[in-house]
């Protein structure tokens, strides 16, 4: 009976592809019960069991209680499409006739042709985007030190590899301190299917890496990400050198490496300096000392919410037009003293603008947002579930993007 109440709880977190969310909630408690009734809230509608699809949850030998979901929108489902380059800096690809030693390291997966390494299923198998040496994959191994990291060209292959089970679990980064979010994961955990189950946030140090035995001096050209050159500028301009925007830090790492070239550096983590022979001539160089980024844990299977630890849940929804209504979305959240870590809107793809009338200056258009949001709440909590049931009023599409355990610890 245990694993079936588990497994059931398990399928409420994952239904939704049919546009549901889990309340976790009695079926038949009127609103009042659920705490409604001194924040004015609307009555809701009716409820009712929904019957899966049988080919695609055959598996599942159970149905729940669900509230009646008002939006039924389809948001955000066309394929990804690539994020024109934000900055006039050189770019460069990879350069060919790696040394030996650089020969035995994991190729990256790609989405195009996603393989799998064979594996004894010893370990977690973690992917992340980029090159061994990675930041990425530093927050791989701080949350799983034993796991067996598996490098991805581009964020799209990291989650396609999960889907597609390749790999137990995908370490990607979501914010950093300084330079802000990372747009193309959020729109990516819309697109696919996988549940947040975790959160690690790590202080980025970086490094200028040179070959062995150069000189800082030496260095007349720098090599990194495009962000972490930004996070540098201040030092690197004092060494007065030309920056190069490679794909990655781990990547430019690589470059350096496999050019052979003293009046060549990098950008990257102490650990690419291991990786690929390369010597540290600065550490901690970047211009803000507490520089973190905070990286999302994906998997296929949601966790189920717990309230031994502070947990953090994650959801996603667009709102009904009208004045004030983000104020209420937000407030139904403040009323219950829920706290709001992060909030991010990021515009539609297919429906960028809405048109709003207006008596004096004719039409006028808006971005049409979906908004995310971080609350500092567990779903097994009862005001996270009152929450979100208030929050239905004013949404056009809501989705639960996982509930997790919070990193607190740096």
């Amino acid at each position: 009976m245990s694993h079936l109440i588990s497994q059931c709880s398990t399928l409420l977190v994952s239904l939704m592809d049919l546009k549901v969310i889990p309340i976790w909630v009695l079926a038949n408690q009127p609103c009042t019960q659920l705490g409604f009734r001194d924040l004015g809230s609307r009555r809701f509608g009716s409820v009712g069991f929904l019957k899966l699809d049988q080919e695609k949850f055959g598996k599942w030998g159970c149905c729940g209680a669900l509230l009646a979901q008002r939006a039924t929108k389809s948001v955000e489902d066309e394929k990804p499409v690539d994020s024109p380059g934000e900055n006039n800096q050189t770019q460069i690809a990879p350069s060919t006739g790696f040394h030996r030693d650089l020969n035995s390291l994991p190729k990256p997966l790609s989405a195009a042709n996603l393989a799998s390494s064979p594996s004894d299923g010893s370990k977690v198998r973690v992917a992340y985007q980029g090159l061994p040496g990675a930041y990425s994959e530093e927050a791989a191994l701080k949350v799983y030190p034993r796991c067996e990291t598996v490098p991805c060209d581009q964020f799209e292959a990291a989650f396609q590899a999960v889907e597609l089970w390749l790999v137990d679990k995908a370490v990607l980064p979501i914010e950093n301190s300084v330079g802000g979010s990372i747009h193309r994961n959020y729109d990516l955990l819309l697109r696919h299917r996988l549940h947040i189950v975790g959160e690690v946030q790590m202080v980025v140090n970086h490094c200028l890496l040179g070959l062995r035995g150069a000189r800082k001096e030496e260095i007349k050209r720098v090599l990194s990400h495009p962000q972490a050159l930004a996070q540098c500028e201040m030092t690197l301009h004092n060494l007065g050198v030309v920056k190069v925007t490679a794909d990655d830090t781990a990547g430019a790492a690589q470059i350096v490496a496999a050019d052979g070239l003293r009046d060549t550096g990098a950008v990257a983590s102490a650990r690419a300096a291991e990786i690929y022979g390369l010597d540290i001539l600065a550490e901690r160089i970047q211009d803000d000392r507490d520089n973190v980024t905070r990286f999302l844990i994906l998997a296929r299977e949601p966790l189920i919410p717990g309230t031994n630890k502070p947990h953090k849940t994650s959801i996603v929804f667009t709102l009904e037009e009208g004045p004030g209504v983000l104020f209420k979305a937000l407030a139904v959240f403040a009323l219950r003293d829920i706290g709001l870590s992060k909030i991010e809107s990021r515009p539609q793809r297919k429906r960028p603008l809405r048109v709003v009338g207006d008596s004096h200056e004719g039409s006028a258009k808006y971005f049409d947002c979906l908004f995310y949001i971080d609350f500092e709440a567990s779903m097994a909590e009862p005001r996270a579930q009152y929450a979100l049931g208030h929050l239905q009023e004013f949404v056009t599409f809501l989705r639960v993007l996982g509930c997790y355990p919070m990193d607190t610890a740096l």
